[in-house]
């Protein structure tokens, strides 16, 4: 392999539409080459041994350059390369945005006995984003137009609750019941977004309302804006990484067996993690 990189934003996503491009001292193009959809770039172009200037671009990202040497065996390790955002943009564009499941993760971890963990998703979701009108490439403000219309940016979504997956289905069945989701009386989990407020450059705290088991609390979500960029299909797609904590209690779900001196089999918080590919437009591409 001549050439290999791993494009990836700030908070570790691959860039699959980055493009490296190699010259050599006098400038000349040496090669080309689009990273995959982990955005992870591989090429066996030869390249002599000596020093090069290795490019990446993206779109919607600040182009970087760095010098490369090639090795005796013609290879040249990059290594990771860390894209910023262009232009300052906090937000995708206006709009709405559709949520892809089958390109997004709604995940969960409980502790087991106090010492593991127990790693849970949801495989059915479906939700919205409707991101409010702003001024593009305008830094935020703690006060003004810019920051009063982001913060009526709005989310739904909702989550049907048999859908829990464990990679057990005895512990699948126990968690579908009366005990814990309930699913007969409660088939879905929601959530409505109440508000919006910048806790950084790029991250959010979005105040919103999760129901579930029959109880609706507020509940805050720690996000990351990851970036935007064209998709295979011809649409646009924004990536999005959210984190939250949840306590069963506070929804009624309180269930537990206490195995030996006073510890729980399962732990009484859920550490919560959304993985999110959102499509702009009101609906999805037909694969």
């Amino acid at each position: 392999m001549a050439l290999s990189a791993r494009v990836r934003t700030r908070d570790g996503w691959g860039v699959s539409h980055a493009v490296v491009t190699v010259t050599d001292m006098t400038g000349t193009q040496i090669l080309r080459a689009e990273a995959d959809d982990d955005g992870t770039i591989h090429d066996d172009t030869p390249l002599a041994p000596g020093p090069y200037t290795v490019i990446i671009t993206a779109l919607g990202y600040t182009p970087t350059a760095s010098t490369a040497i090639v090795s005796a065996a013609g290879r040249a390790e990059i290594g990771q390369i860390v894209l910023a955002r262009q232009g300052g943009s906090q937000l995708p564009p206006p709009g709405v945005w559709t949520i892809d499941p089958a390109h997004s993760s709604v995940a969960a971890v409980a502790q087991h006995l106090g010492i593991s963990s127990v790693h849970g998703r949801f495989t059915e979701f479906s939700g919205r984003i409707e991101i409010a009108k702003y001024s593009e490439g305008v830094a935020p403000a703690p006060a003004g137009d810019r920051a009063e219309s982001i913060e009526n940016s709005r989310v739904e979504a909702v989550i049907r609750s048999a859908s829990i997956d464990t990679g057990n289905g005895m512990r699948d069945g126990h968690l579908r019941s009366a005990d814990f989701l309930d699913v007969e009386r409660h088939p879905e989990i929601t959530y409505r977004s109440t508000g919006l407020t910048p806790a950084g450059p790029d991250r959010w705290t979005v105040h919103g309302e999760l129901g579930m088991h029959g109880v609706v609390r507020p509940v805050d979500l720690d996000l990351s804006y990851l970036g935007t960029g064209p998709d295979p299909w011809g649409g646009v797609r924004a990536a999005f990484r959210a984190v939250a904590e949840l306590r069963r209690e506070d929804f009624a779900i309180t269930y537990n067996q206490v195995v030996q001196a006073g510890i729980a089999a399962i732990g009484t918080t859920l550490k919560v993690e959304l993985n999110i590919q959102a499509v702009q437009g009101e609906a999805l591409p037909q694969a």
